[in-house]
């Protein structure tokens, strides 16, 4: 057997990047974030300061947490992680972290689209509150979905005021689910928002309420993470050059 085949049967170690959230916040995505490791995948997390867990988000705070975020990558690089995802469907520091580590840096959204598109053809995606739609849509865009994602629903709540609201926030991420699928056509839900699910809300849940699969911005991203991994393949290079700022002492 060769030793590429080898490799393989040893388990893949993927870090999880969660930012800064209260202790219970940080333990309820911690626990959906390792409830997908297996006997081929361990699941480690990785811990920084920086956080979307603010009122009111803006892409002033999404810049400005991309170099925390880096940092996170190589910390999970220098531990041995063989692959890193950040959580949350923002993609935190994944554009510049490619370009720093050599080890897969899988962006949760992208993941996302990249998994629905194996799955159906029109997607509808459920956020947080309205005023995030804009920020998420230009996320969509830049990965070339925009056409893909024919609907956008909003449960009202800010990140936040979700734990304290979940079962209102189930109730509404359910209708607006089904809005999706009855009125817009969609075959495909995509959570555009961890926190509502699968942290509160279990995707199995409302893929048996709506009747179409659920792509969601834990599991996708953290089990392609492992499958890249796993399959010894890296971010291209002619895509990705290597920084050289971060190869400097001291850098």
């Amino acid at each position: 057997m060769s030793e590429t085949r080898r490799a393989l049967r040893s388990p893949v170690r993927v870090a999880f990047v969660i930012g800064g959230y209260p202790e219970e916040e940080f333990r309820r995505r911690e626990r959906a974030a390792l409830a997908y490791a297996s006997p081929e995948v361990e699941i480690g997390i990785v811990r920084t300061p920086a956080s979307p867990f603010v009122h009111g988000l803006t892409a002033a705070e999404v810049q400005l947490a991309a170099p925390a975020f880096i940092a996170a990558f190589r910390q999970a690089e220098q531990e041995g992680y063989d692959a890193v995802v950040p959580l949350g469907t923002l993609d935190l520091g994944v554009d510049g972290g490619r370009s720093v580590v050599d080890i897969p840096v899988i962006a949760p959204t992208e993941a996302m689209l990249r998994v629905a598109g194996l799955l159906g053809d029109r997607f509808g995606a459920l956020v947080y509150h309205d005023d995030l739609i804009p920020l998420l849509r230009a996320i969509v865009r830049r990965y070339g979905m925009e056409e893909k994602v024919v609907g956008w629903q909003a449960t009202g709540f800010d990140l936040p005021d979700l734990s304290a609201n979940a079962e209102a926030m189930a109730e509404k991420f359910i209708q607006g689910a089904r809005r999706l699928v009855r009125e817009q056509g969609c075959d495909v839900i995509l959570a555009m928002g961890v926190t509502q699910c699968p942290v509160l809300l279990d995707p199995a849940v409302v893929e048996r309420e709506v009747g179409v699969p659920v792509v969601e911005g834990i599991g996708a991203p953290l089990r392609l993470a492992a499958m890249l991994a796993g399959l010894h393949l890296r971010h291209s290079r002619l895509r990705w050059r290597r920084s050289p700022a971060f190869d400097r002492p001291g850098a």
